[in-house]
């Protein structure tokens, strides 16, 4: 299923992933975050809901927020009790952020795991997905990173292996492995069957490329049935249907045992047969990141996953290849670096050194009230797997060369011209949710940006109106407020428009590059209305939108600021 070479070094253990004492020796020397004024705060708070409240809503909304505000009052109370947690703790902000992750109910699957699909390799037979490479692999001499001159916090790296997230009824935990003895096997899953394989020799070395075949092969041979009760699938539920099922699964000492085995490994390897053919390149794009994100549904590949683990890589016999990813352990630039300083080892011939055992089938014996679970969360995920839809597209006409050399921010105006596709198909604005790395600081995680304003609110109506004859000083004074930010500017995006009866709500992935920006427009929950929400028709919105703004800048006289 994979060439062993490329996998043994993606899943070295956790101590060794990172550079030895540089990468979380440096973790005390960053700083804090400090809780802001209360105040400032709230100010900030008002002039983001004046974008899209009616007079009379935003006028209640003042009125509230002024009784918080009353010294010795709720808002003074809660803002004490902040900055004594913040003294308390390395960052208050990620304590929060982890807690309230935690508690969402929603499945893991679609809407809080996300998907990283590479690059397709050409494999022709089941005996050259055994050969072929996985390029995924966290390197052993992974530096510190930088952003702006300033060291990054790499705690993420280290709780992307060996990590878990446990169901609860009420909030969930997480397991990470922090034992001085690291956990020295993946859980390989093929046909909803589970295996533990152990990828180092009793000599504590790495098994050879011809070792791990071996292994690949037995696993395989072993897991020929494909009727079996796929047990992954259980972890496509709500948070707290998922855990009554995990209790009762528990009560059994074998399953027990093996939901163990599984938690505690170093990673999830999913082995995928083929997908249905499509001839049609879109089509076959959209189905493989399907695959990666959810598996395609009950009767694909969804029972072959654990969604719960921290990192699963996912390799099909047809050549697509991915990652699923648990947003709760790390977050979304952390497994982008991870693929980033993805290898191609060359397939380098090994002597076997040991005799090696037989690799450890996981059983789950199950009762005919998890088999009902078992049922229910079929009928639940392929519910929900049919209201997703996805439009992947590179716009290739510019990328961030050009928008730089307008001294323009990138994101800023790929923000700007999200905004004014979703206005153009909807005729209204949307509220837009952007996260933003805080990695500078120490067990930095995300911060969020609210991109809309009323400068780009009034930006999008003026575009298209006939009697705007003349918005370049609307331009100036974005790119002003762009620089004005002291929050780096992220990769990617996201765009919400959740509230405030939106037509639907979306995901804008992007990533924008020198000459070219890679784009993801999704919708992710069900609703009544599907036909109103067509990521297809926003993203050749979002082209135009991009193609008409740089329109502009080209015809719009340059002005000094």
């Amino acid at each position: 299923m994979v060439n062993p070479c490329g996998l043994m070094k993606l899943v070295k253990p956790v101590s060794v992933t990172l550079v030895a004492g540089r990468d979380l020796s440096q973790l005390k020397t960053l700083p804090k975050p400090t809780v802001p004024p209360l105040k400032r705060t709230c100010k900030l708070y008002l002039s983001f809901l004046e974008t899209f409240l009616q007079p009379e809503e935003l006028n209640h909304t003042k009125k509230l927020v002024e009784e918080f505000l009353i010294p010795g009052g709720v808002g003074e109370t809660l803002q004490k009790g902040l900055e004594r947690r913040a003294c308390n703790t390395e960052n208050w902000i990620t304590d929060a952020y982890l807690k309230y992750e935690c508690l969402k109910r929603k499945p893991l699957v679609i809407l809080l795991n996300f998907a990283i699909l590479c690059t397709r390799k050409d494999i022709r037979d089941k005996q050259g997905q055994i050969r072929f490479h996985v390029c995924m692999f966290c390197s052993g001499t992974l530096p510190v990173e930088y952003m702006r001159g300033k060291p990054l916090c790499m705690k993420q790296y280290e709780q992307v292996f060996s990590s878990c997230r446990i169901p609860g009824a009420k909030t969930d935990f997480l397991l990470f492995d922090k034992s001085s003895n690291p956990p020295k096997n993946i859980t390989v899953v093929h046909n909803g069957q589970f295996f533990l394989l152990d990828i180092y020799n009793s000599d504590g070395t790495l098994l050879t490329v011809d070792q791990l075949c071996v292994q690949l092969e037995r696993i395989c041979n072993s897991s020929l049935q494909t009727n079996v009760d796929p047990v992954g699938i259980l972890t496509t539920q709500r948070r707290d249907v998922w855990s009554k099922s995990y209790i009762s699964l528990m009560q059994d000492e074998t399953n027990k045992e093996s939901l163990s085995a599984i938690e505690s490994s170093i990673l999830t390897l999913c082995l995928d047969g083929p997908m249905s053919p499509v001839s049609d390149e879109r089509m076959c794009r959209k189905a493989a990141f399907f695959q990666m994100l959810h598996g395609g549904g009950s009767q694909w590949y969804s029972g072959n996953r654990w969604f719960d683990k921290g990192l699963q890589v996912i390799i099909g016999e047809d050549g697509h290849r991915g990652i699923n990813c648990g947003h709760t352990v790390a977050d979304g630039t952390v497994f982008m670096a991870i693929c980033d300083h993805a290898v191609e080892t060359p397939n380098v011939i090994q002597t076997p050194s040991d005799p090696l055992p037989m690799p450890q089938k996981l059983h789950f014996n199950i009762t005919p009230e998890i088999k009902q679970d078992i049922e229910e969360a079929k009928q639940h995920l392929d519910t929900v797997v049919q209201n997703v839809d996805v439009e992947i597209t590179v716009f290739d006409h510019f990328g961030k060369n050009a928008i730089k050399a307008r001294k323009m921010s990138p994101d800023a105006f790929v923000q700007m011209a999200i905004q004014l596709a979703y206005y153009r198909v909807y005729q209204q604005c949307c509220v837009t949710v952007e996260p933003a790395s805080l990695r500078t600081f120490r067990l930095g995680r995300l911060a969020v940006i609210r991109p809309t304003s009323s400068a780009s609110v009034a930006f999008v109506k003026a575009f298209d109106d006939p009697n705007k004859q003349d918005i370049a000083e609307h331009l100036i004074g974005l790119m002003c407020q762009a620089s004005e930010k002291n929050i780096p500017e992220p990769d990617t995006g996201c765009l919400t428009c959740n509230t405030l009866d939106q037509p639907g709500t979306y995901d804008v992935s992007y990533s924008i590059m020198d000459s070219h920006i890679d784009c993801r427009v999704s919708s992710i929950e069900a609703s009544n209305t599907c036909k109103e929400k067509d990521p297809a028709r926003l993203s050749r919105a979002l082209e135009d939108a991009l193609l008409d703004m740089m329109t502009l800048l080209e015809e719009t006289p340059r002005v000094k600021p």
